[in-house]
């Protein structure tokens, strides 16, 4: 087996580990480093332990023990059960009691432990060590009888659950029907006859729908416990959580085997939970609740209001209540010291679960905190300026992914809403609007001043204009790569993909979902954060860039050895790309600018066009749009780096398909409409993505390719002459699998850069280079690169080729591969590093071997994933380039990824 290290250190090897780890009474056999073998919530009980904090006795059995459980057919390991014993002894020792002793009896915990935490995933059973004789001990050494079978009625329930597998509602209806026989409303007018009551009636529950007795035997209950603990790492639950937050099967969980302590013994008794900084502001402030008299699943089952716990949360909530500092001010006190002294050991935020017990602290877990992405810059800020961690430490503690959080609107938390259907997440933020089903009409009421959402089947590129003008995008089809959630996430927009039950009837102008139907004009709310479709408007919070952020993206920027640059191809895109700190465009997709008004008439009159000269007429028209485009982008670049990819997308894309269309179009065009059906024929392709497109399109139609030259260098040189910042463009030629492709278009390419320069005096300096999203091209990088002078990597095609898969489709399927274990994420989501990524090392290397100082790009959607990014600092890539609303994310996750490489090397 191999060593187990967790953050550096190194623990020893499993062969041969004892399966036991002992902590409490100022010591402990473990330590925070140990975290990969005693689960997060052993290493730091262990840690609190040997810090000398009140820490009730007790052990813990190893993930290796669970790993073993499960290897050998659900049976424990030999020498566990000794193991066990002796610390069950140990535990007696230090309380001064015996587990199954009648007149002072040891109950204990069991609780899950998994390397990272899974909050509510997996099971607990409290209590454990009750039965019929041990109960009344508890009763005569507490001297309360009520609590002493409270407790037990308490433990029953929870054991028929988690290790029975009782319905836990079998008991609350006894409950409820027992109170309400009795004419009681709450759980604390029980007496202790009541409760004995309740008692005997949970275990004839157990007896009849189980057909024997609740198990009497105490170390028979215990160790049903510990295995229905390891066999919660398998619930489905727990199964959906580690796919979700990527969490390896192999890990397995720890089990927590400790001495109770009871918050529920009378007035001088608690249960709470603290942070030692609020989660969600990041104030360095003691944030927390708690309950007098109870024990701890009682705050999390909100059977009551909990109380804050310092008096200045309280008095700032205008709460009547009295705090834990008023009730118990000696408890308050060491609670707050022993919060500073967890926070300076761990270095972080801490999240705290601790019981009061007649007067005396316990402290029964200490963990990272969850904190809000706003809360997460001002702690890490706050850490780095108290000198608790360093500047790079500081980065390090931000998750890119959710400084998303940040850049879009959100929906307000506290807001009721009723959620008709749910899709995939594909580009987060949330909208309200009309809705709408054709691009056409979102355009029409954009104008009008109105918000739409525009609600399609699928989208293409022909919906750009309605994508655009609308504030979210809703389709039944697609993936989170799909055409909507690409152009969604790099326009910043909105976008809920894949809504499978959701039905659109474009005729009827309606759509149905959730069981309602919807018609064009009624108000929904998407959240593009969660997949959620909303009915009605909800409230949405605008997003706070503060100082902290722009602290944080300043170091990052100080840090980070890759460039980041952003794909856009709008004014608009341009300018927030900018705003967010792009380092140039690393991808302007030419054909995005085709799809409106004017532009699209000429388009479509060069495709239908008879031959080279009427081809050549109508790109006349398109040229001066074109060139004002890219003067515009020029511009607001003023100097930095800009990527224009030459027409990619198959011509029949930019044709009407429905016959209400394809006549208005051809009276517009002045064509018969007979024979723009023939063109449409004559462009059908069986599979267009491999078909006649990019480079392919400019070998049969340089034209087109040389229009597009003329544009960016006229373009070029007149921004240059406005701004006094040089313009050096780089010239993207599209789908190159073969060298002669490359070397033939960019023959074109240098002929009108030398007409333009000779027409303006102006000699103007660019590059020509190629998209690797090909795996012939990746092969063949040698060869391309002796006339290529930068390589940008289109991994979302290069997927797409080396996969044989659609990133259109395959999210149908793609989630029974990852839940089955075949696959660890989306390809599409995030770079496949040994097969495509293979790819891509494989031209970086070869490319470079011919021409050293050749500059190498990713402009696919993984250029804004951070494990991609990763892949792309350990392969030596100059940028990434990704869409405006990741550049922050991109930003943060290469200095992260800089970082982390430098760590590997030294």
């Amino acid at each position: 087996m191999d060593t187990i290290t967790t953050e550096g250190q190194d623990n020893p090897q499993a062969t041969g580990r004892k399966h036991v780890y002992r902590f409490g009474a100022g010591a402990a056999d473990g330590g925070a480093g140990m975290r990969n073998l005693l689960g997060g919530k052993g290493a730091n009980l262990a840690e609190m332990a040997s810090l000398g904090l009140p820490v009730p006795p007790g052990f813990t059995v190893t993930t290796d023990v669970c790993t073993a459980y499960f290897a050998n057919d659900h049976q424990f390991p030999a020498g566990l059960k000794e193991e066990v014993e002796k610390a069950l002894n140990f535990i007696g020792e230090a309380v001064g009691a015996r587990f199954g002793d009648n007149q002072n009896p040891l109950l204990v915990s069991v609780r899950s432990g998994a390397r990272v935490s899974m909050p509510g995933m997996m099971d607990t059973v409290l209590n454990l060590g009750l039965n019929d004789e041990t109960v009344e001990g508890l009763a005569r050494r507490s001297d309360d009888r009520r609590f002493a079978f409270d407790s037990y009625r308490r433990f029953i329930q929870m054991y028929s659950d988690v290790v029975l597998g009782l319905d836990h509602h079998l008991f609350e209806q006894a409950l409820e029907q027992y109170k309400n026989l009795n004419a009681m409303e709450l759980d604390t007018e029980l007496s202790a006859e009541d409760w004995a009551q309740l008692v005997e009636r949970y275990k004839q529950i157990v007896q009849d729908k189980l057909g024997k007795p609740f198990p009497q035997d105490i170390h028979e209950q215990l160790w049903g416990a510990i295995g229905a603990v390891f066999e919660s790492w398998h619930t489905a639950r727990a199964v959906t959580y580690r796919r979700l937050h990527n969490i390896p099967e192999d890990w397995g969980t720890a089990v927590n085997v400790q001495a109770m302590v009871f918050g529920n013994t009378g007035d001088r008794s608690a249960t709470g939970v603290a942070f030692t900084r609020n989660p969600s502001t990041g104030e360095n402030a003691l944030y927390g609740e708690f309950l007098v008299n109870a024990q701890g699943e009682d705050v999390v089952a909100g059977i009551r209001t909990p109380q804050y716990i310092s008096e200045a949360a309280r008095q700032a909530a205008g709460d009547d209540r009295p705090s834990l500092e008023t009730v118990m001010p000696e408890a308050f006190a060491e609670l707050r010291d022993i919060c500073l002294k967890l926070e300076r050991n761990y270095r972080d935020m801490q999240d705290i679960e601790f019981t009061i017990q007649d007067g005396k602290l316990w402290m029964l877990q200490t963990r990272a905190g969850k904190r809000t992405t706003k809360a997460a810059l001002k702690i890490a800020t706050d850490l780095t300026a108290e000198g608790l961690i360093t500047k790079e430490e500081g980065l390090l503690r931000i998750d890119p992914e959710q400084l998303d959080q940040l850049l879009h609107p959100m929906l307000d938390p506290n807001a009721k809403k009723e959620v008709l259907t749910t899709g995939l997440p594909a580009s987060p933020g949330a909208a309200t609007g009309e809705l709408v089903f054709t691009p056409d009409e979102a355009e029409t009421l954009r104008n009008l001043g109105k918000s739409v959402i525009l609600a399609r089947i699928e989208t293409s590129p022909e919906d750009i204009h309605g994508m655009h003008a609308a504030a979210g995008i809703l389709t039944a089809r697609g993936g989170m790569t799909s055409h909507a959630a690409v152009v969604a996430r790099g326009m910043g927009r909105p976008c809920v993909s894949g809504a499978k039950d959701l039905s659109i009837d474009y005729e009827g102008h309606k759509m149905t979902a959730g069981g309602r139907t919807l018609h064009r004009g009624d108000v929904i709310t998407i959240d593009g954060s969660t997949g959620e479709v909303i009915a009605g408007e909800v409230p949405t919070l605008q997003p706070e860039l503060g100082a902290d952020f722009q602290q944080l993206m300043d170091h990052a920027d100080e840090v980070r050895r890759m460039k980041v640059r952003a794909n856009a191809e709008t004014p608009r895109d341009a300018k927030q790309a900018r705003e967010f700190g792009a380092e140039g465009i690393g991808l302007c997709r030419t054909e995005h600018m085709f799809f409106e008004g004017e532009r699209t008439t000429a388009m479509r009159e060069m495709i239908v066009a008879d031959d080279e000269s009427g081809r050549r007429v109508a790109l006349a028209k398109i040229l001066p749009m074109q060139r004002q485009d890219f003067l515009e982008l020029f511009e607001i670049m003023a100097g930095l780096p800009l990527t224009i990819r030459l027409l990619d997308p198959p011509l029949h894309e930019f044709l009407p398909h429905e016959d209400s269309d394809i006549r208005e179009t051809a009276q517009r065009l002045g064509v018969d409409e007979a024979k723009l059906r023939t063109r449409l024929a004559q462009l059908k392709e069986f599979n267009p993505m491999l078909g006649h497109r990019g480079c392919r399109l400019a070998i049969s139609y340089p034209e087109i390719p040389e229009m597009q030259a003329r544009a960016i260098f006229e373009a070029a040189t007149e921004a240059g002459q406005r701004t006094g910042a040089p313009v050096v463009p780089e010239v993207m030629v599209p789908l190159v699998g073969l060298a002669g492709e490359f070397n033939e278009i960019k023959a074109r390419i240098d002929a009108t850069a030398e007409e333009v320069a000779r027409e303006t005096g102006v000699k103007l300096e660019y590059q020509v280079g190629t998209m690797i999203e090909i795996p012939r091209a990746a092969l063949r990088a040698k060869e391309i690169a002796k006339s290529a002078e930068f390589f940008s990597f289109g991994t979302n095609d290069l997927t797409q080729m080396t996969y044989g898969l659609s990133r259109d489709d395959s999210g149908s399927f793609l989630g029974d591969y990852m839940s089955r274990g075949i696959i660890t994420n989306d390809p599409f989501v995030t770079l496949d590093a040994d097969g495509v990524g293979e790819l891509v090392q494989i031209a970086s290397e070869r490319g470079r071997a011919t021409r050293t100082d050749l500059k190498l790009g990713i402009c696919g959607e993984h250029g804004g994933d951070p494990a991609s990014i990763a892949f792309c600092e350990s392969v030596g890539l100059d940028y990434v380039s990704c869409s405006p609303y990741r550049v922050p994310v991109a930003r943060l996750a290469a200095a992260q990824a800089a970082l982390r490489a430098r760590q590997t090397k030294s």
